[in-house]
Order: structure tokens, then sequence, then C-alpha cells
């Protein structure tokens, strides 16, 4: 409540300046029934800290602005808000663009040094207060993500050279960047492919050059949806055909799983022995088989076959090498 009685005074001070009745600290007071010594402060708030072009008149024993073309901020922040901010700054710590980063971290200070509540943390002890820790995540190199975030938003096609580590091979595409995800510490373009004719999930990490195309990209009109495609498929592997994968996890792990989000659309039952029964759409098995893998005989694939076949070959796989 404080920082909007704050705003309404900085406000109303404001139109007195340019309606040009030099309002002066006594005004201030006897307007919001404030003390003198508050209404100076307010003053010096708006010439010191909001920047204010303001300068006292002492024949007119009030304020003017000595620059007309001054505009006072429209946006007023609030501790809440600032500190908002502040975290979406640090969670943003996965953005391969120091550029990127380092705008955020000066609109944040400026922010902060403009705002008027008694007591707002710095920008440094959130900082000490909260970080983030990416694992296993693809490295992506700055310049190539700059230049496709610039590419996306301007909405411009990209030539491209990307490696795939499924064939070893490299091929040269020329795509139209549609929408950035970042999944599990890594990005992911999902753009139109003029080479493939449709959607295509390109990892940052496996584009190894980009540069201006000689011509545009026009996209089809039926295009599915970037949120169809995205929520059709298990994390963002693209695929064809969608199969409904169930999974059984026994009841020493159940309490861990039952707080994970493995897909949008997935249905969670628990069943009388304790066991969890996962059940959700997907249609590459890669990535699963993996997450799959990863624990061991606290889960059992109930389907589709296909899937708890893959998973068969590659455990007869591991036992020849150990």
């Amino acid at each position: 409540m404080g920082d909007k009685l704050n705003f309404e005074r900085f406000i109303w001070f404001d139109r007195k300046v340019r309606a040009g009745t030099y309002p002066n600290a006594r005004h201030l007071s006897e307007k919001f029934e404030i003390s003198p010594r508050t209404a100076q402060r307010t003053i010096e708030f708006v010439r010191d800290r909001i920047s204010a072009p303001l300068e006292y008149d002492y024949e007119k024993k009030g304020y003017y602005y000595s620059d007309s073309s001054y505009e006072f901020p429209s946006l007023w922040f609030d501790e809440e808000n600032i500190i908002a901010l502040s975290l979406a700054v640090r969670l943003a710590s996965s953005v391969p663009d120091s550029g990127i980063k380092t705008k955020l971290c000066t609109l944040i200070e400026e922010i902060f040094s403009r705002n008027s509540a008694d007591r707002v943390p710095s920008f440094g002890e959130i900082s000490e207060r909260v970080s983030v820790k990416n694992i296993e995540y693809s490295r992506v190199d700055e310049k190539i993500f700059s230049s496709v975030v610039s590419a996306l938003f301007q909405k411009a096609a990209l030539a491209i050279s990307y490696y795939s580590p499924h064939s070893n091979k490299k091929t040269d595409r020329t795509i139209l960047p549609l929408h950035l995800i970042h999944y599990l510490g890594s990005w992911h373009l999902i753009a139109y492919c003029s080479m493939r004719r449709g959607l295509r999930d390109f990892a940052l990490s496996r584009i190894k050059a980009v540069h201006s195309p000689d011509k545009g990209i026009e996209i089809p009109r039926n295009l599915p949806s970037i949120k169809d495609y995205t929520r059709k498929n298990f994390g963002i592997m693209q695929g064809g055909r969608t199969h409904t994968a169930c999974l059984r996890f026994t009841p020493s792990v159940a309490g861990w799983i039952a707080e994970q989000i493995w897909h949008s659309e997935q249905k969670v039952d628990v069943e009388k022995d304790g066991s969890l029964i996962m059940k959700f759409p997907v249609a590459d098995f890669r990535e699963l088989r993996r997450k799959i893998l990863s624990y061991g005989a606290e889960v059992k694939v109930i389907s589709p076959k296909k899937l708890a076949d893959e998973i068969k070959e590659e455990i007869e796989r591991m036992k020849k090498i150990y």
C-alpha cells in the first residue's frame, strides 16, 4: 500500500508541475496530509532517483521542469515486482548470450535505483540467495544463439549447417525459425525446414554455422500449430504416429515419480500395493528409453510392446559389456 500512496504523490506532483502551478513541499504536505519532511523527501526522490529535471523558482516559491519534454515514468514497480524480475534474471542464466544477460541485469539495476520502497533487496543480494545449476546440457555457440533469436523475432529465414549424431552427417538447410524451447537444460528450435517440407526440431548445439539465405521461405497454410506439434510428442522429440506409453513404477520410487511431470497429458494412478501407473502419448522412443533405463528395475514398460522390446534389447547389450 505504501508504494501505491507514494506513486499517487509522484503523479499528483508531476501533473501540478506540468500545469505550471509551481507546487512545493507545503502543497504536497497539505494535499496528502504528510509531514513537510516527508513531502520534501518525495520531491527529492522525483528529482534525484527518477531523474526529473526539477528546478526551484525562488520568486514563485515552487518547482518547474527545466526540460518541458520530460516524460514521467509510466510504469511503477513494488517490491514483489522487482523480486520477480530479479528471479527471472537468475533463471535466465541458461541463456547462452552474454549480451542479453548484461542488458537484463542493467535493466534490473535501473529499476532498483528508481524504486521508492523503503527496503528492497539489491540485485547482489538476490544473486547470493538464488542460483541455477544445469547439468547434462548441450553447449550452444553464443553467436549462433544470437542469430537464431534475431531471426525468430524478425520472422526471417536462416541458412544453417546442421550436424546429426544419429547419421553422423552434416547437411545444409534453409529454415524459418518458429519457436525456441529450453528443455532439460538444452535449447531446441522448432522451425519449418524447406528440405523436409515440414516442421522439424533442431538442437541449437548441433547447428554449426548460420548465414542469411539467398531467398526467403513460404510456409504452407496447413502447417500444424506449434502447440500441437510439441504436445503430441514426448519432450520435444519429433516423430510419426503417436503411441500411448504405459509404465509401472515400484512403490519404492512411486512417491518421487508422483512429483514429476513427464508429459503435459500424462495420467497417473496408484495401485493398492503402492505401485504407480503412468500413461502418456509418445512418438519417439529414444529419449524415453534413456529415462526408463535410468530407473533400472524400479520401472517396467507395460506398453507398447515395441518399446518394451527395445528396453530388453538394450539390457542384453549392457550384459555383454559387464
